[in-house]
């Protein structure tokens, strides 16, 4: 290595050093969490169309036998273990945040690692340090892109979907440490990922389904990465600052290398990415606390005569334009993205942790009674809410009622973050209320119980194997 360091060199030290034993007590949690989390997400998800079309192309792959993914009976290549669980991981918009980011990073992450230390034999103390190294790695080269000046993601303002960008990366670092690499070999695994990271977000505005892959290639990608260092490959130790690397070819240029490098090793962010409580999209989150907190008051439907949602400036056009549609969805995955489904959804909502999968169905967006509450909701933007943003995603809710009553709700901080966390306890509720819907509560209480203990564990094929199996169809 060179006198003075690239980025990529201190992230592979980094990497490296990062063993079980070093890591603060707050992190090993947190990636327990994160994997109970995910694989929750993994199997509610299994049922999409998508999530079949994945399992199908990774099937007819061939290729040894070495890990498991979530609804495929029987092992497949790392790789496609890796894809699969990337793919359903990140399907139903449920996964994992780090603000003000805006990044997904288990969804790929987790994936990587998990097929990755299955493949090699790791044991669950081997497996928490790489899934905590390389969600350090993707959060941090995620944040490199993010100007604080504009507070948005320079990611998202060229088109690309970071998650995936980074994931790549991330995912490549926890896959090197799972097949023993060392800080070259790792160095090396960051420079191949760089040439395989991709992702755009042009599906969201204009349709398709390309999205819900993004974090499997990104997962399929980093233990690639790995794996051809192992046979020889190598890669550029600039891969991220240099002329024509990672930041110049993804963002012209425009990073900030700090956001790398300070505390490094010391600083840990993990603890910091926000859980999702509600399956929707993260916007919409503290207007459903406040609805809950308005039910909880003992305030309904009915008692209303209109409702302002006052949020971030930037958040209007995501969740309150246009209006009209917003108020009259016309399927779940819609009402996931609208203001005034959420306020519906907190007062009428009852699964998972408040608000769950069920919540969000064709025939609940359809709901007439719902399209009632939605008809006198609108969407504006709030001084207040918008000063936060983006290290939250404030809402404050103005109910009118019936008998001229003002009723105020603020919910300042997002629910699952670090200012308002979610316990192990709420985790395994939403784990249960994602897993249950498909698999036996045996099989439920025998996988969160193997999560709980995860750092015992001599090998990933308890975990594993209890979730590869055929599921049911199942409506969501």
């Amino acid at each position: 290595m060179s006198a003075e360091p690239t980025l990529g060199e201190l992230l592979a030290r980094f990497a490296e050093a990062a063993t079980y034993p070093t890591l603060p007590d707050a992190v090993v949690d947190s990636v327990k969490k994160r994997v109970l989390d995910t694989l929750g997400i993994c199997v509610a998800a299994s049922t999409l169309p998508t999530s079949s079309a994945a399992r199908s192309y990774a099937a007819g792959q061939g290729g040894v036998g070495q890990a498991h993914a979530v609804g495929v009976d029987g092992s497949m290549p790392a790789t496609f273990a890796g894809f699969v669980n990337g793919v359903l991981a990140h399907s139903l918009d449920y996964d994992d945040t780090h603000l003000p980011s805006v990044l997904h990073p288990s969804a790929s992450v987790i994936p990587a690692a998990l097929a990755a230390a299955e493949a090699t034999g790791a044991d669950g103390r081997a497996t928490i340090a790489a899934i905590a190294a390389g969600l350090e790695v993707c959060v941090r080269t995620g944040m490199a892109g993010y100007d604080e000046a504009s507070g948005t993601s320079v990611f998202f303002e060229h088109g690309q979907h970071a998650t995936s960008i980074c994931g790549t990366l991330g995912s490549s670092v926890a896959a090197a440490m799972l097949y023993g690499l060392d800080a070259d070999g790792i160095l090396h695994s960051l420079g191949l990922a760089g040439s395989m990271a991709a992702g755009l977000i042009e599906a969201n505005r204009t349709g398709g389904t390309v999205k819900r892959m993004h974090c499997g290639w990104a997962a399929h990608a980093g233990i690639s990465a790995a794996q051809l260092v192992m046979h020889g490959f190598t890669g550029p130790p600039t891969v991220l600052e240099g002329r024509f690397g990672f930041y110049q070819a993804w963002l012209h240029g425009q990073f900030d290398a700090s956001a790398i490098t300070d505390g490094l090793g010391e600083r840990w962010t993990v603890p910091d990415i926000f859980f999702k409580p509600y399956p929707a999209n993260h916007f919409t989150h503290t207007v459903i606390d406040a609805a809950r907190a308005l039910r909880q008051r003992g305030l309904s439907a009915d008692d209303i005569e209109r409702v302002q949602v006052g949020v971030p400036a930037p958040i209007v056009r995501t969740i309150g334009e246009p209006i009209e549609v917003k108020r009259r969805p016309e399927t779940g995955y819609m009402a996931q993205f609208s203001g005034p489904y959420a306020v519906a959804a907190g007062l009428f909502g009852g699964g998972g942790l408040g608000v769950g999968l069920d919540d969000f169905t064709d025939e609940l967006a359809r709901d007439p009674d719902r399209r009632r509450l939605m008809a006198k909701v609108s969407v504006v933007a709030d001084d207040e809410c918008t000063a936060i943003f983006p290290h939250q995603f404030p809402a404050v809710v103005t109910v009118r009622t019936t008998i001229g009553e003002e009723i105020v709700e603020k919910v300042l901080a997002n629910r699952g973050g670090p200012q308002h966390p979610l316990t192990y306890d709420e985790l395994a509720t939403k784990f249960a209320d994602n897993a249950g819907r498909l698999l036996p509560e045996t099989v439920v209480d025998a996988v969160r119980s193997t999560i709980a203990t995860l750092d015992e564990l001599p090998d990933l094929s308890t975990l594993l194997t209890p979730l590869a199996v055929p599921l049911p169809d199942h409506k969501r």
